[in-house]
């Protein structure tokens, strides 16, 4: 199901049908040096991880990591939305990209996208994200949506300290 499109790019639900596209995704180096290794290893440990991650967070929430798909082809290049976790206050945005479809503006088209979403039609007022220390190129993404660093923070059960960002509707 179609939740936004951007000029370039459709941002939809993800279904047990993108499993193997999550599998490629979640154990690409990238990922797993600045997000973290989900033990997924399987087609089926990738439809779990869909079902009770993205569909549960939508059916719980009306918002999720949604799956980024090229309009010219459809083809599945990233994942980006918004999460609500546990251990943090406020919804935060997400986003990863298969390394090949870096550097031509998708992850930037994305999450501005999501970020008027989450303004606009959800209604936040408030939106942050994390990312590791080294994690420069995410950084700038989050300035470059209007994103500010705020503050170190650390999550439960995690030794790292993560940078903190934050996008206030207000100012």
């Amino acid at each position: 199901m179609k939740v936004f499109e951007t000029e370039r790019l459709t941002l939809r639900l993800q279904t047990t049908d993108d499993a193997e596209f999550i599998l490629e995704l979640v154990n690409d180096p990238s990922w797993l040096r600045y997000i973290g290794d989900r033990g997924l290893r399987t087609v089926e440990d990738a439809c779990a991880y869909i079902v009770n991650g993205p569909v549960r967070m939508y059916e719980q929430f009306g918002f999720c990591l949604y799956l980024v798909e090229r309009k010219e082809d459809q083809l599945p290049i990233g994942i980006c939305g918004l999460v609500k976790r546990d251990s943090l206050e406020d919804v935060d945005i997400g986003f990863a990209f298969l390394p090949k479809y870096w550097g031509k503006g998708y992850a930037y088209e994305a999450a501005s996208a999501v970020i008027a979403y989450g303004k606009d039609t959800l209604g936040l007022n408030r939106i942050v994200a994390i990312t590791t220390q080294d994690n420069h190129a995410s950084a700038r993404l989050l300035e470059k949506i209007g994103l500010k660093f705020e503050r170190f923070i650390q999550l439960p059960n995690d030794p790292e300290e993560l940078r903190l960002f934050a996008f206030n509707v207000s100012t």
